[in-house]
């Protein structure tokens, strides 16, 4: 099936900080952690796997101020089971995002061994990354964004990277096994109260995937705090500008594109047993093609997805997945799709088995990854109900899908 394709942008509103360095300096200035953070106190900072926006240089900042403080920082990776669930996964990880101990100037103290800190009311343990535990306090620093697993008043974060990233792999077990709405700031209050953490760095993004918005926040202010950042999160998030599609076809899947390689906020789909799907946007058929390379053979989330290629499927270690998946114990998510030699072969089987869709009226989209909206190829038919809308622009008439000699797509 022929089908004409054009290319439209997003105009996405937003504002960007252009100088990180200094917006971490004033933040940490405006919170006066002169009073917590004592002279020569070994600190250990969390940072995650995630694809935050100028992470190295956020992370590099704070470890500045508080060696500035007097403290002496040293960074622990607060990903729960990414990396493979190895010590060495996980350091590996933090390099890819230029978290070096050269760049930081720190030094990374890798390790998946934990200690228990407590049970919550319903006998889920609560657990803690030793090297952080046995630091003088932890400075946390992450995100704040919608979760891809459920909607609820905090979601993913500081609260979460307290109670599933420095609970390493067991951590992230304990919680996933017993539910993560409820359980995510239970956990993070046991460590909070004990007194492990002294502060954390809040990050929000706008829709163009840039930062934002910095915050340094208390300890004692986490709990609070972040649903108020969460809320202005979310109108920051980017989406699609449809209610249905006929297909969606996804270039890129990824960890650091999302912790469930694609957003699930995004497409429309959770799979997680006993909750319902999100009615906010209908797809009959999503097509996954690659997985970027920075996820070391992780496609978590290809379960996600209805068709793939066998690329994508000779890409993936198998383990690194497994330890992920099993973790979560979202055991949809990391089942393999229907997948076809080429690209050219998983999308038309896509439109194929969609419904009785024609070239006319078929509502078909192909984007980049589930992160960078900005840029959408749309077939015709979709074309009427997006130039009503303000912030979109019909860039180019494209025409047919285009694809190289070896059938594979050529976009983006």
């Amino acid at each position: 099936m022929a089908v004409t394709m054009y290319k439209v942008r997003q105009h996405f509103n937003g504002e960007s900080i252009a100088d990180i360095p200094g917006r971490v300096k004033d933040e940490f200035a405006k919170t006066n952690l002169q009073g917590v953070i004592k002279p020569g106190s070994k600190i250990a900072v969390a940072a995650g796997s995630r694809g935050i926006a100028n992470i190295a240089e956020i992370v590099k900042a704070a470890v500045a101020e508080l060696k500035n403080l007097g403290a002496e920082p040293f960074i622990v990776p607060a990903m729960g089971s990414h990396g493979g669930a190895t010590a060495e996964g996980q350091k590996k990880v933090l390099n890819s995002l230029g978290i070096t101990e050269e760049e930081m100037g720190a030094p990374i103290r890798s390790s998946m061994e934990v200690i228990q800190v407590g049970t919550n009311e319903e006998g889920v343990p609560v657990y803690l990354d030793k090297n952080a535990a046995e630091s003088d306090g932890i400075f946390v620093i992450n995100r704040v964004k919608a979760h891809t697993d459920f909607d609820a008043p905090i979601e993913s974060g500081l609260v979460k990277m307290i109670a599933i990233g420095l609970g390493k792999h067991k951590g992230c077990v304990a919680l996933h096994t017993h539910g993560l709405a409820t359980n995510i700031p239970k956990a993070a209050a046991i460590v909070l109260k004990q007194g492990f953490v002294l502060g954390g760095l809040a990050i929000l993004e706008n829709s163009k995937e840039e930062t934002t918005y910095l915050e340094v926040v208390k300890a004692q202010d986490f709990l609070i705090r972040e649903k108020e950042l969460l809320k202005k999160a979310k109108t920051l998030m980017a989406k699609l500008p449809f209610k249905a599609l006929d297909v969606l076809v996804v270039k890129t899947m990824g960890k650091a594109i999302s912790g469930t390689g694609m957003d699930t906020n995004v497409l429309g789909r959770l799979r997680v047993e006993g909750l319902p799907e999100p009615d906010d946007i209908k797809i009959k058929r999503v097509v996954v093609l690659n997985l970027a390379n920075n996820s070391y053979g992780n496609a978590l989330g290809v379960g996600l997805a209805d068709l793939t290629t066998k690329r994508l499927v000779d890409s993936i270690d198998f383990d690194a997945m497994y330890a992920n998946v099993i973790s979560t114990s979202f055991l949809e998510r990391g089942k393999i799709p229907i997948y076809l030699p080429t690209d050219k072969e998983a999308i038309d089987t896509a439109i194929k088995t969609a419904g009785p869709v024609t070239e006319e009226n078929i509502r078909l989209c192909i984007i980049k990854n589930t992160l960078e909206l900005e840029e959408l190829i749309v077939s015709e038919s979709l074309l009427s109900e997006l130039q009503a809308l303000p912030h979109l622009e019909v860039v180019e008439k494209i025409g047919d899908i285009p694809y190289s000699d070896m059938k594979e797509l050529n976009l983006f």
